[in-house]
């Protein structure tokens, strides 16, 4: 018989209810003001609050150190993750990554301080706004879809390789009319390779080498990722013919992007970008 798992604890900030595995004191976030938000079903360690101070400034504030409701491992290195991370939102500074203001030890764990936006999540872990997403326009999602390339393309440049780049990971501001990257923490400086057998990341989006011990991770694997966010924000994941609403030509990227064989794939970012503006370029 299945040992029963105990109910999550309900936590309650400012007014707003939250899920934690235990007790714990939050109160360090007074700082910034009151809670007005709160993030509670990742399983990275991290558990995120949006927060008000009195003149009506907002910040959204991802912190590791709590036992959350979700996260299986070791506090520690939750924080050594989120510590570590703020050195990637520094190098990859752009217009389409959320802004860090700081990044400090704070509340007996780690708090990494960012510009609020508006935004809404294109991830399915959120139903309300993938719904909203997905009922915008073809060419707004298609808008997005290149501003994500460009940043891959950006940070691929500057010697990264994404890790656990997934439809979550990634906002949209409607009013503004920008792509929000908001989760970059596990990316990694190249060359690397798989040390763990399987990465970090959402099972929709992994290429075959992040579940290989010892596979070189690169631009060729961001590539498969790529691929696969496309089919993500235009077909609902299904990579069939015929569930692909847009072009043949089109469809004809976005599956070699996430061919099985790393040789089949495009070999760079800008190659797959290269490929999917003319493929665009042909249908106008």
């Amino acid at each position: 018989m299945a040992e029963k798992k105990e109910a999550p604890y309900l936590e309650k900030l400012d007014g707003v209810r939250f899920k934690m595995a235990a007790p714990f004191d939050f109160s360090f976030l007074k700082r910034y003001g009151k809670v007005f938000k709160v993030y509670d079903d990742q399983d990275s360690g991290n558990i995120c609050f949006g927060v008000r101070n009195e003149n009506g400034k907002r910040v959204f504030v991802k912190f590791a150190g709590a036992p959350t409701a979700r996260y299986t491992g070791q506090k520690e290195d939750a924080i050594a993750s989120l510590k570590n991370a703020s050195g990637l939102y520094r190098a990859l500074t752009h217009e389409n990554l959320i802004r860090l203001i700081e990044s400090r030890e704070m509340g007996g764990g780690w708090a990494s301080v960012f510009e609020w936006t508006d935004a809404i999540c294109l991830g399915r872990q959120y139903p309300e706004q993938h719904a909203a997403f997905v009922k915008l326009p073809t060419e707004t999602r298609m808008k997005v879809y290149r501003d994500i390339l460009y940043f891959q393309s950006f940070a691929a440049k500057k010697g990264y390789v994404a890790v656990d780049l997934y439809d979550s990971t990634v906002m949209y501001d409607v009013e503004n009319r920008r792509t929000v990257l908001c989760d970059i923490d596990f990316y990694r400086k190249m060359p690397t390779v798989n040390d763990m057998g399987q990465m970090w990341g959402s099972a929709r989006f992994m290429s075959p080498e992040e579940y290989e011990l010892g596979a070189v991770l690169d631009e060729v694997t961001n590539v498969y990722t790529l691929g696969a966010m496309a089919f993500a924000l235009f077909s609902e994941c299904d990579r069939s013919a015929e569930a692909w609403p847009l072009s043949s030509n089109l469809y004809a990227v976005a599956k070699k992007a996430v061919s099985e064989e790393r040789s089949a794939r495009y070999e760079s970012i800008d190659a797959l970008l290269s490929a999917w503006e003319t493929a665009r370029g042909e249908e106008l």
